[in-house]
């Protein structure tokens, strides 16, 4: 009969939706990532949310791009490698898939970290990462006795003459660089041109080691010496100078007239993820500005969703809005792929600039 035709098709079609709800249910999505990115309240609001499980396994970016290129990119549905570490992986092992940015609110993301992530991760005119967490060295300043310094190269000024402090590592030389009026990242791609600016560089920090009290290793010392007021001027990172800046109002954290160096780690998919809908869904859900600020919260650093700084509560959100207003969260300069053979170009010049006598 057809009533009972009709009655048949309408349990056959019950029972595909109660299917596809359990099937729904039992998703899940397997993400490798950074202590602090997937907080256990987030991924159980996900959870409640979408009905989709999140597996989280913590990592680094050793770690992450050794295990997709033992497996060709499986194991993982969603990973958060450094932006720096998705080019050079991709075109050498083909770890990653293309991201289908339709399937990204481009509209959560500040504009600029997006773009500037978007342009480093890009191979063959595909994107392969859209940025998450991100981080900055700069400037820490006690503005009570070192007010003028205001770029990298001020702390070489004679009146902070043994009271300054920075490390001995690559991002000081890109960061002089730039407060020099060079344009370090741009000369990557010739190394004749890059090796001539680390040159003057070389030149600028030799006479400034005069001015150096130490050169930083661990972050233990740098806050001693900042705190002791031994050293009142120092390029280290955001996060450090807001620490200090909670018992001592004095010290901040600066961004630098020529821009903050900046760190992002990215939402990538690995080349044989099978769980793509979910990992978009996270990547929107975690972009949220209310979900972010929870994020900020528990890592201790900002995220790329635009308007998350809104609503971080406490100090933070004070030393944020202080260190970074929107021209100089613009102006940060976003560390792109190294090219082989340039830290090794750039060790040489550590070596002789801490070998060297200073004026």
């Amino acid at each position: 009969m057809k009533t009972a035709n009709v009655s048949k098709g309408l349990l056959a079609a019950l029972v595909a939706i109660g299917l596809g709800v359990t099937a729904a249910s039992a998703e899940t999505l397997r993400l490798i990532t950074w202590g602090g990115y997937a907080p256990d309240d987030v991924v159980a609001d996900f959870t409640k949310e979408t009905g989709i499980t999140v597996e989280v396994t913590l990592s680094n970016n050793e770690e992450m791009i050794s295990k997709l290129r033992a497996t060709g990119g499986a194991g993982f549905d969603l990973a958060q490698p450094s932006q720096d570490r998705i080019l050079g992986p991709q075109i050498e092992y083909g770890i990653y898939k293309p991201l289908d940015l339709a399937k990204i609110d481009a509209g959560q993301f500040i504009a600029s970290m997006l773009e500037a992530t978007k342009a480093n991760t890009t191979v063959e005119g595909e994107v392969y990462g859209v940025p998450h967490v991100w981080g900055t060295d700069g400037l820490v300043v006690n503005r009570a006795a070192a007010a003028d310094v205001k770029d990298y190269t001020d702390l070489c000024d004679p009146a902070y003459a043994g009271k300054v402090s920075y490390r001995l590592k690559r991002p000081t030389l890109i960061a002089f660089a730039f407060a020099m009026g060079m344009q370090p990242f741009e000369k990557y791609k010739n190394i004749d041109a890059y090796e001539a600016l680390l040159g003057e560089v070389e030149k600028k920090l030799v006479a400034c080691k005069g001015n150096v009290k130490a050169y930083w290793e661990g972050a233990d010392a740098l806050m001693n010496m900042v705190r002791s007021g031994e050293v009142v001027a120092a390029m280290a990172w955001d996060t450090g100078g807001w620490k200090l800046n909670n018992d001592m109002p004095d010290v901040t954290f600066v961004a630098p007239k020529s821009g903050a160096l900046g760190w992002i780690d990215t939402f990538a998919i690995p080349a044989k993820g099978k769980a793509d809908d979910a990992a978009y869904k996270w990547i929107n859900y975690v972009m949220r500005p209310e979900i972010a600020a929870r994020i900020t919260a528990a890592a201790g650093n900002f995220t790329a969703s635009k308007g998350a700084d809104q609503k971080i509560e406490g100090k933070l959100k004070e030393q944020y809005a202080e260190s970074f207003p929107p021209e100089a969260v613009d102006n940060i300069k976003w560390y792109p792929p190294v090219p082989a053979g340039l830290e090794e170009l750039e060790g040489k010049v550590l070596d002789r600039v801490k070998a060297a006598s200073g004026n």
